[in-house]
């Protein structure tokens, strides 16, 4: 006993050890954590698996059953199809899960390819099926620093069912029988609501088939229109104001991407708004990139329903530039371009000058995938033609730093194609380019001179300094040399009065005598 004392206390001492150690050292744990994600790439939602599981049996296959029996039949189906099964223990329950693997197989061919098998008195089964089986609470992240543009997601480890399951729900709304009037009863906002929740996985094929399932609800149940794109608001402000993490913004902005596609005109002030408050707010979030595209998108749109708003949402881009995150500034260029391809030239000559303005900084900058891209605008025939048209206006704007970047940029890719910039715009109008070369060369000259006067400046002020200098400390000599004799003649006074002293005395006692 005393042995297996002895073996738990070393035991214990060592397991106190690592931890003290995963405490100090942040990169371990980081370790852990990631060899931990790579050991278990798979998490499963589904714990809420019933205490006691009956075995499942096979049923009759519908199609081998008369078609007066196949109602029933049907139904017995879809509720054998409630009983849910842990996958994270892949051992127990094979022979069940692959019943109910088989069953959800023959349901979505039974849908797919038969006509009246959805009967009213259907319904109630088939959404409840559905919801026992999709809507769940995500479990947290395994990873808490995941990174969606470096590491792998965590897949769900049910996907097999739960793929059968969306692929039922989607061939349900697609069937030609499918009555909304009859399923709005059913497929409600609180469905709609645990369909966005889900929106958060992070397995990319659940999303995928979300995306799909959420436009046809969108478009079979006008009712659900407004709190769709509610809802859809209210994920998108949370996201950019209190969370900055929701997996599922890219699929949301496909989907809105079509709907905005819809939009009636005039365009409401509810879209408006939502393109102004949520939409231009959201470049600011972190990782843009992961879903930068289908935001551009989103916005393009808006601009070609109503091409008054163009100038609102490019002073909006510009008012959120960023400034320290040049992959965030390449993104926002592409997308500026994309707005100057389907503006009108009513509304570029509105933003042109604080659009310029900002792709001159671009231009400037040192980092060359800035330069190089703002530098492609002029490959854009329409955007060159828009220039051409003002180029009164933009030459003066973009001169200094082009000619400035042609002599000073340390990337020769970048001299290079200033230099066919500046061929461009000289062939739009010489004689403005000839003035602004003379301008630019005159100021030059008068930031040299200033600089010249300056530096003579600095040299004169150097020289009354040493000149301070000799001066204070000549001063100086000259003051210890006072003191100094000052002292000598305070000595000798004492002296002097002490002879003439003894001068009158001795006169004294010679008269005495």
């Amino acid at each position: 006993s005393v042995l297996q004392l002895i073996a738990l206390c070393s035991v214990c001492i060592k397991m106190s050890a690592i931890s003290a150690t995963e405490k100090v050292d942040g990169f371990t744990r980081k370790s852990m954590r990631k060899a931990q994600k790579q050991r278990k790439s798979q998490g499963s939602s589904q714990f809420r698996t019933q205490s006691s599981l009956v075995e499942l049996s096979p049923l009759p296959h519908l199609k081998d059953t008369p078609s007066t029996e196949q109602q029933v039949l049907f139904v017995q189906k879809l509720q054998q199809c409630c009983v849910l099964f842990d996958f994270l223990d892949s051992v127990t329950d094979l022979k069940s899960k692959e019943v109910k693997r088989a069953t959800l197989n023959e349901l979505v061919d039974y849908v797919s390819t038969n006509r009246g098998v959805l009967v009213d008195s259907a319904y109630p089964d088939i959404i409840h099926m559905i919801s026992t089986n999709l809507f769940r609470t995500l479990p947290p992240s395994e990873n808490p620093d995941f990174d969606p543009e470096e590491d792998e997601p965590s897949l769900e480890a049910a996907w097999p069912h739960i793929q059968l399951v969306y692929e039922f729900l989607l061939r349900f709304l697609e069937n030609p029988d499918f009555q909304p009037s009859t399923a709005k009863r059913y497929i409600d906002q609180k469905f709609v609501l645990q369909l966005l929740d889900l929106f958060d996985s992070e397995d990319p094929r659940e999303r995928d088939f979300l995306k799909t399932i959420l436009h046809r609800i969108y478009g079979k149940f006008l009712g659900l229109r407004a709190f769709i794109r509610k809802q859809i608001n209210n994920i998108f402000l949370r996201f950019i104001y209190e969370t900055e993490h929701f997996n599922g913004v890219a699929e949301l902005l496909e989907i809105l991407g079509s709907i905005i596609n819809g939009f009636a005109l005039p365009l409401k002030a509810e879209h408006k708004q939502f393109l102004m408050k949520v939409l231009i707010p959201m470049h600011t979030t972190r990782g843009l990139a992961l879903f930068h595209a289908q935001l551009a998108y989103c916005v393009v749109q808006f601009l070609e329903k109503d091409s008054t708003l163009t100038e609102p949402v490019v002073r909006g881009l510009l008012k959120f530039w960023p400034k320290t995150c040049s992959q965030k500034e390449v993104m926002f260029l592409g997308e500026i371009e994309e707005i100057l391809d389907i503006i009108e030239p009513t509304q570029f000559k509105k933003i042109q000058e604080p659009l310029f303005k900002q792709i001159s900084k671009c231009v400037a900058s040192p980092h060359f995938q800035v330069a190089e891209r703002s530098l492609y605008f002029w490959n854009n025939e329409y955007i060159l033609s828009l220039i051409e048209e003002n180029i009164d206006k933009i030459l003066p704007l973009m001169f200094g730093s082009l000619y400035r970047i042609s002599k000073e940029h340390w990337n020769q890719t970048i001299v290079a194609l200033v230099y066919n910039v500046l061929k461009t715009l000289m062939e739009m109008n010489g004689k403005l380019f000839d003035e602004l070369t003379a301008s630019y060369k005159a100021d030059r000259q008068r930031e040299k001179k200033k600089e010249q006067e300056r530096e003579d400046l600095w040299e004169k002020l150097e020289a009354l300094k040493l000149q301070d200098v000799s001066n204070s400390r000549g001063l100086q000599i000259a003051q210890n040399n006072n003191n100094n004799n000052n002292s000598l003649t305070n000595a000798e006074e004492p002296n002097t009065s002490a002879a003439i002293t003894d001068s009158v005395n001795s006169q004294t006692f010679n008269c005495a005598k």
